[in-house]
C-alpha cells in the first residue's frame, strides 16, 4: 500500500516539473514527515523579532521619560539665550551708529594733516561730540535692562570706544597741549555713572592710539614751516611714556600698544634733531632736549 502511494507521488512530481531531478526525489518523503511550522511563519503572519515589534509599537510603556526638573531648567536656558540675543542685537544697532559718527569725526580731523586752520578743523569735529554723547546714553539705557551684565556685553562696543577716546584725546591736545583726563573723557561722553562708565583699559588704549598720530602730525607741521612743533610733541610724549611706566602692565593688548609708543617717540625725536641740527628750531627752550634725554 505504501509502495503504491509512493509511486503515485513520484508520478505527480514528474508530471508538473519541467526538468525533474530524480536525485532529489528521495528526500521528498522526509520533507513530508516534517511537522507543520508555527503559524507565525505563515504568509498571513510574517515573523517579527521582539525588538522590531517593540520599535514598531512605539516602545515599551515603561521606558524612562524626560525629567520635569531637567525640562524646566533647559526651558529657562532657552528663554535666557533668546533674551540675551535680542539685547545684543539692540546693542549692536547702537554701536553701528557710534561707528558712523566716529568715522565722520575722524574724517574731519584728517584735515589737520593738510595744514588746515586748527579752529576750523576742531569746529567740524566737535559737532559730532553731542551726537556721540546721545548715542552712549542710548547704549547705557539698553545695557541697564540687564543689571550687573556690563562686562558681559562690553566687548560689543570696546573697540569703538577706544577709537572715540583716541579722537577726543587728540582734539583736546590740539586745543590745550595737554592730555585728556579720564574724568574729562567720561564727561564728554556722558559716562560718569557707576553702572555704565568708561572702562579704564579702553581709556588707556585710546591714549596709545592717539600717540600713533603724533609722528605724522609732526612731519606735516614741519613741512608747513612750524619748526617748534617737534619739540612740543616730544615733551608731551616723553611725559606720557613716563606716566605709563608707573603701571604694571600685563602681556596683553594694552602692553603691546604701550610698547608701540616708544617707536612713536623715537620718530618724533628724529624729526626734532633734524630740525635742531639745521638750525630751524627756536632757541631759548631746552624742554625738548631734556625730554629726549629721558628716553
Amino acid at each position: 500500500m505504501k509502495s503504491a502511494l509512493r509511486n503515485a507521488y513520484y508520478f505527480t512530481l514528474s508530471r508538473y516539473s519541467l526538468n525533474p531531478n530524480p536525485s532529489l526525489l528521495h528526500i521528498v518523503p522526509f520533507i513530508s514527515t516534517f511537522p507543520s511550522l508555527p503559524s507565525v511563519l505563515s504568509r498571513n503572519h510574517p515573523f517579527r523579532s521582539p525588538l522590531c515589534a517593540t520599535l514598531m509599537t512605539g516602545g515599551d510603556s515603561d521606558s524612562p521619560q524626560t525629567s520635569p526638573s531637567l525640562e524646566k531648567q533647559f526651558e529657562k536656558f532657552r528663554v535666557q539665550l533668546e533674551d540675551s540675543g535680542s539685547l545684543r542685537e539692540r546693542i549692536r544697532a547702537v554701536v553701528l551708529e557710534i561707528e558712523s559718527a566716529t568715522r565722520l569725526m575722524q574724517a574731519s580731523l584728517l584735515l589737520v594733516h593738510q595744514s588746515k586752520p586748527i579752529p576750523e578743523v576742531l569746529q567740524k569735529a566737535n559737532s559730532q561730540i553731542n551726537v556721540l554723547k546721545d548715542l552712549y546714553n542710548k547704549l547705557a539705557e539698553v545695557v541697564r535692562e540687564c543689571p550687573g551684565q556690563y562686562y558681559r556685553y562690553h566687548g560689543d562696543w570696546r573697540s569703538e570706544t577706544q577709537m572715540v577716546v583716541s579722537l577726543l584725546a587728540f582734539m583736546h591736545w590740539l586745543e590745550t597741549g595737554n592730555l585728556l583726563m579720564h574724568t574729562e573723557a567720561e564727561e564728554k561722553l556722558g559716562l560718569n555713572n557707576s553702572d555704565f562708565a568708561l572702562d579704564l583699559e579702553d581709556y588707556l588704549v585710546g591714549v596709545c592710539f592717539m600717540s600713533n598720530e603724533m609722528p605724522r602730525y609732526v612731519v606735516n607741521q614741519v613741512t608747513a614751516g612750524d619748526y617748534d612743533c617737534p619739540r612740543n610733541v616730544l615733551k608731551f610724549l616723553t611725559d606720557l611714556q613716563a606716566a605709563f611706566r608707573m603701571l604694571n602692565l600685563r602681556n596683553d593688548f594694552l602692553r603691546k600698544k604701550f610698547d608701540s609708543m616708544k617707536y612713536d617717540l623715537r620718530r618724533v625725536e628724529e624729526v626734532y634733531y633734524d630740525v635742531k641740527i639745521r638750525g630751524l628750531a627756536t632757541t631759548g627752550d631746552s624742554v625738548g632736549d631734556q625730554g629726549a634725554q629721558k628716553i
